[in-house]
């Protein structure tokens, strides 16, 4: 390939036209904006075919020259001018969405490569301003930034323009160039910084708040709605053509050297969880990378040191940073229900309201959202991570769908599925782990919450293998899973964070207990066992130990342990504050835990004279004392049966008082995000992309965390304090590199 292709003659092909109009685009030859030369590009009918190494060519080509041609910036100002064509003309003929189209289709794939190749901090190589000398139409203003100035018509376009068969073509490559635009922050560090260059994400964030509502609303209906690409748009394109015969775009996008480009959804896997469709995971993934990027910005203060009273004050320059206000994420949290079907949600889609966004002097304007619809979507979606952390997101962050959930009658629509992602947490990432146990240590701290899963009976759990569950309720199971989840947790992630989750949750439900299966009873003793194992066998390796230490040059290993068995007291007494809970305040209705604790009684037995847990287990044992006294005096002709015992428990339980029982105060764990979790989120967020959407990016860039380790890092909390009601005050959330 030449710098400048020579013309082609008045005879020549359409694929020698596109050969040449190609070629000068990425050549040396600068053509302004006004040239009759975009136009014929960007109407080409893309059906030319290009080896990966052309393809590899021409991006090297392009990117050396686009410093004295801005090719780049040009192009990205045709696309938007393109997208306010579009707008105004909202049922324009195709030959508008064609050229859009086309203009994405172009923009995409040597914009992805500049970001992903870029050898300067700041990216300068995008170059996005014109030349002082650059000839441009009179109607065009000057001193606006070209990223404002795209990213404002591109969010325009997706925020206002329904999704139709016309339309939905566009809307679908929109979704992946907002992806390929924002992907600077791969090339960030996993800790925000002032000197992150993220010029797309920056303008996205300057928007008007109506926009911001706009496209957040729009991204959350395609998510529910799932609308698909209908063949017949597919099928007036060359470029989508199933005889393995890609158009040149096409052909970029499946280049070999790490630039796999559009369109997205002919390259991503079609067997993934749930229901895929592309427009709805892709409206999905821009929605979490916006809602969760920060960007840090430096703010100056001048103070003086007075470190020295006989020097002269001179003033010191204190550099102070913070994070701005992220609008969509506040946009995502004022989102409220519009009470309306899944017919009403049709419509919705078909022909926006201005209405659904209402305007709120204080906290911004109000997305009106179907949050039946957006319930049952995520209940189907769920085995899928980026539908647990948009759930995540959702319960912690909007009050109204958290309230909206927990008055559901049917909550195992979201139980159901997160309980068993939990129950195969071996096949599972442990962030996504991570992340459903905090919705549910969210949902449990509500009573009402507790309450309702012991009403709901399940009359089988087909996925729960170890055993038969048969008319179990929802509570009891779980009580099941989240005891079997601090199982493998002990065996495998030894994660102190999981343990801490698991059983804060567990604490939260335990008061509201309600005939809990002898399964469930059985596992919850059977936890405190497995813990003092644990604890049992720290204590034995801490004392040989100091045993065996000769000479003190240093006892960091005792105090490891020393840490980690004070840890395994505190989950200890936190489960004997679990079994508590449920004799002091549910005992009558928990016949099954009673015979749980009275089966293996022994396992309490070497903990009666510990100093954190002996006030704890005088409850237990004044229980044991109740029904044990009571067997004892009762005659039975025979041996006591299972069956027997249960009824004889049963029984007793009427004449039950509590007598004797000190009275705790209740455990109430609550969870809260701290308020910087950019280096969890950013990160996992990205890996989920990349992971999901056919979205490869050169490995050797990647800055923002190690790669190869997509979406598997040990989470934990950094600091855990629990004041006197045993509420949690800050759980922060960490990103483990």
């Amino acid at each position: 390939m030449g710098a400048v292709p020579s013309t082609p003659r008045h005879t020549s092909t359409t694929a020698e036209t596109a050969e040449y109009l190609i070629g000068t685009f990425v050549g040396e030859k600068s053509f302004p904006l006004a040239s009759d030369f975009w136009q014929k590009l960007l109407e080409l009918p893309l059906t030319l075919r290009w080896s990966s190494y052309r393809v590899q060519q021409a991006c090297e080509l392009f990117a050396q020259n686009n410093h004295h041609t801005r090719h780049l910036a040009k192009i990205l100002i045709h696309l938007s001018w393109c997208l306010q064509e579009a707008v105004r003309t909202s049922g324009a003929p195709s030959v508008v969405y064609l050229k859009a189209i086309n203009a994405v289709y172009f923009s995409s794939v040597f914009l992805k490569y500049i970001i992903e190749n870029s050898q300067s901090d700041n990216i300068e190589e995008l170059c996005l301003s014109l030349l002082e000398n650059e000839p441009v139409p009179k109607d065009f203003m000057t001193d606006q930034r070209i990223e404002n100035l795209l990213m404002h018509n591109v969010l325009t376009f997706l925020g206002s323009i329904d999704v139709s068969p016309t339309t939905s073509l566009l809307h679908q490559e929109l979704l992946n160039f907002m992806l390929v635009v924002m992907s600077t922050q791969l090339l960030s560090g996993p800790t925000p910084g002032p000197k992150d260059v993220n010029p797309f994400l920056d303008a996205a964030m300057s928007q008007e708040s109506l926009l911001v509502s706009s496209v957040v609303r729009r991204l959350l209906l395609n998510y529910i709605m799932r609308p698909r690409l209908p063949s017949s748009t597919a099928a007036s394109y060359s470029i989508f053509s199933e005889e393995n015969q890609p158009g040149v775009l096409q052909r970029v996008g499946s280049a070999a050297a790490n630039f796999v480009l559009l369109p997205f959804n002919y390259l991503v896997n079609s067997n993934s969880e749930g229901s895929r469709n592309q427009l709805a995971d892709c409206s999905l993934h821009v929605l979490l990378v916006l809602i969760h990027y920060h960007k840090c910005v430096v703010s100056d203060e001048s103070i003086t040191d007075r470190s020295d009273d006989s020097a002269s004050t001179d003033p010191v320059s204190k550099v102070n940073t913070y994070f701005t206000v992220n609008p969509y994420s506040k946009a995502l949290e004022n989102a409220r229900d519009i009470e309306y079907g899944i017919g009403e949600c049709v419509r919705i889609l078909l022909a926006v309201d201005r209405a659904d966004i209402e305007g709120n002097a204080q906290n911004g304007p109000v997305v009106r959202l179907p949050f039946a619809s957006l319930f049952d979507t995520l209940g189907m979606c769920l085995a899928d991570e980026t539908a647990v952390l948009l759930l995540y997101s959702l319960v912690q962050g909007n009050s109204d769908f958290l309230e909206y959930v927990l008055v559901r009658t049917d909550l195992d629509t979201l139980l159901m599925p997160i309980l068993e992602t939990l129950y195969s947490a071996s096949r599972r990432t442990s962030n996504q782990i991570y992340m459903l146990l905090i919705i549910l240590l969210i949902l449990s701290q509500d009573s009402s919450f507790n309450a309702s899963i012991h009403k709901m009976i399940l009359p089988g759990v087909p996925w729960y293998k170890e055993h038969l569950l048969h008319q179990t309720s929802l509570g009891s199971l779980m009580v099941i899973i989240l005891i079997r989840t601090v199982q493998y947790n002990l065996s495998k992630l030894r994660d102190v964070y999981l343990h801490t989750t698991c059983l804060a949750t567990l604490a939260n439900m335990a008061p509201h207990v309600h005939r809990l299966s002898a399964y469930a009873s059985q596992r919850l003793v059977s936890l405190f066992y497995m813990l003092s194992r644990k604890y049992n066998k720290l204590v034995e390796l801490r004392d040989n130990k100091l045993q065996t230490k000769a000479i003190s040059t240093g006892d960091g290993l005792v105090e490891d342990m020393s840490a980690e068995l004070q840890i395994y007291t505190d989950f200890l007494r936190i489960v004997l504050e679990i079994l508590n809970a449920i004799l002091t305040y549910a005992l009558p209705r928990n016949p099954e835990v009673v015979y749980a604790i009275m089966h293996r009684q022994e396992v309490f037995q070497p903990f009666k004279s510990h100093p954190r847990f002996a006030e704890l287990l005088e409850n237990i044992y004044n229980v044991l004392d109740f029904f044990n006294s009571r067997m004892d005096a009762q005659r039975m002709d025979g041996e006591w049966s299972v069956e027997k015992v249960l009824l004889f428990i049963i029984n007793n339980c009427r004449s039950w008082r509590g007598e004797g029982m000190k009275m705790f105060t209740q455990l109430h764990f609550s969870y809260e995000q701290e308020s910087h979790p950019e280096e969890f989120f950013i990160p996992y967020v990205w890996q989920l992309v990349l992971s999901r959407c056919g979205f490869s990016f050169n490995a050797d860039a990647i800055t923002l965390f190690p790669v190869g380790m997509h979406a598997n890092k040990e989470i934990y909390y950094d600091e855990m304090n629990t004041n006197q009601n045993g509420e949690l005050n800050e759980q922060r959330v960490q990103f483990d590199p």
